[in-house]
Formats: C-alpha cells, sequence, structure tokens
C-alpha cells in the first residue's frame, strides 16, 4: 500500500535531492553552501512568489536561495537548434529554452550525479504534473534500508522530490531515465548534488513545461561542449564547468501567473494536455 506523503518524506529526509533517476551511487545527504543574502529586483521576487497550482500550494522560493544570477531570464544564445530546443548544459548548471534571434530563456539548475549520466540527443514524449515517484529496482538493490519504506512509490506533491512537473526524456532506445522536473528543495538550485537529474525550482519547471511541446528535442551537451551558445560563432569557449556571461534582455516573459509581490498566492496556467505515460 502507498504510504503517505509525510510518511515518505520523513522516509526520505535525509536526501531531499531524491529523484526518479537511476543512479549507480548510492545516495548521501546533500551539504548545500551557507545560503547568502542576495538583493533581487521585485520584479525577480514577483516570478518566485507563492501559488497555488492544481490544488498545491507552492511556498514562495526564500529570498536566501535567490539571486539575479538564478532568476529565468531572457540571454543572448548563438545556436542553429530551432526555437523551442532545450538545451542543458549540466557543467554550467544551465538550461537554455532556445527562442528566435539569437535569444533563449535561462533557467538556473540543481544538477545531481546522474545529471552528468547521459549527454547527446533526445524528445520529451511526455511530461506529467506533480508526477507520483517511484524508486527503479537497482536503487532498491543498492540501498535496501533507505528505499525500502518508499518502495511502492510517493505520490505526487509538496512532499514528493520531483516537485510540480517532470518532463520524461527519451531517445531511440526508450526512457533514458534522465528527468528534467522540480524540486521539495529550493536550497539545491545552482548547487552539484549528489543524486537526481536536472531539478529546477517549483516556478521554473512549471513555467518550462508550459512552454515545452509534446516530442521536444532535448540536447544534453557533454563537458567539452560546455558554454556552447553563449558566446558568438567563432569565438572561444569558456572554461569547462562555466558559463559566459551572456547579458540578460529586456523581457517581459514570466511565470504562467499572475504575482503581484513575493509574497502573493496565484493560480497557475493549467499545463498541456499532453501529460501522459507511465511513473519514473
Amino acid at each position: 500500500m502507498t504510504m503517505t506523503l509525510r510518511t515518505a518524506a520523513l522516509a526520505i529526509a535525509a536526501i531531499l535531492s531524491l529523484t526518479a533517476c537511476e543512479t549507480n551511487q548510492n545516495p548521501r545527504p546533500d551539504v548545500p553552501e551557507a545560503p547568502q543574502q542576495p538583493a533581487v529586483s521585485s520584479a525577480t521576487a514577483a516570478k518566485y512568489g507563492a501559488l497555488n497550482d492544481n490544488g498545491h500550494q507552492i511556498d514562495a522560493v526564500p529570498m536566501q536561495y535567490l539571486s539575479e544570477d538564478k532568476a529565468r531570464q531572457q540571454v543572448e544564445y548563438w545556436t542553429d537548434q530551432k526555437p523551442g530546443t532545450i538545451i542543458v548544459d549540466p557543467y554550467a548548471r544551465y538550461l537554455y529554452h532556445v527562442q528566435p534571434n539569437d535569444k533563449a530563456m535561462r533557467y538556473a539548475v540543481a544538477v545531481g550525479a546522474a545529471g552528468y549520466g547521459f549527454t547527446g540527443e533526445a524528445h520529451i514524449p511526455y511530461q506529467r504534473d506533480w508526477p507520483r515517484w517511484m524508486p527503479t529496482d537497482n536503487m532498491l538493490a543498492d540501498n535496501p534500508d533507505l528505499y525500502g519504506p518508499v518502495a511502492d512509490g510517493v505520490e505526487g506533491g509538496l512532499d514528493n522530490p520531483l516537485g510540480a512537473r517532470a518532463l520524461y526524456l527519451h531517445n531511440n532506445r526508450g526512457d533514458t531515465y534522465y528527468r528534467i522536473h522540480g524540486t521539495m528543495d529550493p536550497s539545491s538550485i545552482g548547487q552539484a548534488t549528489s543524486a537526481g537529474c536536472i531539478r529546477l525550482f517549483n516556478q521554473d519547471i512549471i513555467h518550462l513545461a508550459d512552454q515545452t511541446d509534446s516530442m521536444t528535442k532535448v540536447i544534453v551537451l557533454t563537458k567539452a561542449e560546455s558554454g556552447k551558445g553563449t558566446v558568438p560563432p567563432g569565438q572561444p569557449l569558456p572554461a569547462a564547468g562555466t558559463a559566459a556571461p551572456t547579458a540578460a534582455t529586456p523581457t517581459n516573459a514570466g511565470a504562467p501567473v499572475s504575482i503581484s509581490g513575493p509574497a502573493a498566492t496565484a493560480t497557475a496556467t493549467p499545463s498541456s494536455s499532453w501529460t501522459e505515460g507511465d511513473n519514473a
């Protein structure tokens, strides 16, 4: 019988970064860096305010985990990929959603061990709102004490490590077990973590999922390709693990919600109707 959300959350409290992604490493508790106190604009704070999504009350992202660099923003981005393509740079900890005219919407991400386990091209056949999470057979075999209590799965909700949305990546061999998803741990965004794939603030994964069509192409860059697209063609790439400081472009692109301030509550736009497919 599936455990209650709260009981399941307690069972996995030691690994807040737990995700649907399969990894050969035993998960370890994340030790996030000491949070800073960055100053952010009111517009940035508004993007990450509290909101109600399909009956789930998402808290505002705490200000100590926000910075202008982590906020989603339109930036200059040079690529021959068509608009709508998602490009993940796990080494720079950014995700780019390609737009016309050498632009992209950039999202800050957290990258777990499994986030480095896949590179190349894939596509997104389906996404899920508030997805159910279930440990893989390998997870159960490698660490039965940790994963055994949640072997039957964790229902979607605020205590689920996949967060508000999950985008499932497949290639010509089937499921890659690579996910782009939300998080129950906003402190992890912008960090390298011990477990998981690619996670975004819940406010950002809702925004990205709303802009993502079925069969969207995804490219995951290698370490040698890190920074690709952030400089004009012909210029050298930045050092691996860092992205060039691309200039933000003034834009009205915000969350698909109406928020009057960081503590405001709003109702998110319903996600696209192509959410389907299996659990994790």
